[in-house]
């Protein structure tokens, strides 16, 4: 078995998007000894291990992870040259790569990403979501979907939406339990809490800069914000949560907005890229999509 006419940094690019040899086997036709000769060869030139097969799931060394990034923004220069002096000018074509959380991506980043590929029939997208934040450099991801502070990071932030988090509860819970007035009142009240990282999860944050908190508690924990809004829903508690998640709850009326006066910290939506100089156009381009798309899903915030 052959593997496709593949320079060294296709096929190593294919590498470092996959999880596994096998599954770069699989992409190409071919059986996992072929691609493993070509990988060793590579190597060999190089005179570096890119690649540790110590561990089932693939994982890149240092350098690997060096070489997969000057791949991927090499391969990117040349599809945007193509772009530029091909007869499908006004259209896109090669991959990009993304990840984003969980529950953003399906709300929102996938639809739009769906929509970027069908109107761009050369165009291939890889989303990864995931609970956990992945910092881009060194993988092969074009940019990362990011919800909140950012790290301090030599990456590109885009803003993509502006976002709060907010305390909403069930028009039915409220009816049983009261409304709290003041940030005190929270304390009393069961709150469904979402388990974070390592974030202090039980306390809640208000005011401009976070500077205020709030020790909530409440028999209902979950990593998953689409379990504890469900839970919210069923008036078993109150939750905080993003707009981006709550506000056609917030409209029709399912869900009540708690304390309103009382401002929260923001949450934006962010894409954390590699400089805008060594993105390629197609990477920008879904940017842009993404962020015109967010003003037109998401409600306006202050």
């Amino acid at each position: 078995m052959e593997l496709p006419e593949l320079d060294d940094l296709q096929f190593f690019d294919g590498i470092a998007r996959a999880t596994t040899l096998t599954e770069s086997a699989r992409q190409w036709g071919v059986n996992v000894s072929t691609v493993s000769k070509r990988l060793a060869r590579l190597e060999r030139r190089l005179g570096v291990q890119l690649v540790n097969r110590s561990t089932r799931r693939l994982s890149l060394t240092a350098e690997g992870r060096r070489y997969a990034e000057g791949a991927g923004r090499l391969l990117g220069q040349i599809a945007d040259l193509e772009d530029d002096i091909g007869e499908q000018r006004a259209g896109l074509r090669g991959r990009i790569s993304v990840h984003s959380s969980i529950g953003l991506g399906r709300a929102h980043i996938a639809p739009l990403l769906g929509e970027l590929a069908a109107a761009h029939s050369d165009l291939e997208v890889d989303l990864e979501l995931s609970h956990l934040p992945v910092h881009v450099a060194g993988t092969p991801y074009d940019f990362a979907v990011r919800v909140g502070r950012l790290p301090d990071s030599r990456l590109h932030a885009r803003l993509l939406h502006a976002n709060r988090r907010v305390v909403c509860a069930a028009p039915g819970y409220l009816e049983r339990r009261g409304e709290p007035r003041t940030l005190p009142d929270l304390a009393e009240h069961d709150c469904i809490v979402i388990r974070e990282n390592d974030t202090d999860f039980m306390n809640w944050r208000f005011g401009e800069e976070g500077d205020q908190a709030v020790r909530v508690a409440g028999a209902m924990v979950s990593n998953d914000g689409d379990v504890a809004t469900e839970w919210c829903l069923a008036g078993r508690g109150m939750v905080m949560r993003s707009l981006w998640q709550v506000a056609p709850l917030l409209r029709d009326g399912r869900l009540v907005q708690v304390l309103p006066e009382i401002p929260s910290p923001r949450a934006d939506i962010y894409a954390l890229s590699r400089p805008v100089q060594a993105l390629p156009r197609r990477a920008g381009e879904a940017i842009e999509h993404l962020r015109r798309g967010l003003a037109t899903r998401l409600p306006e915030i202050d």
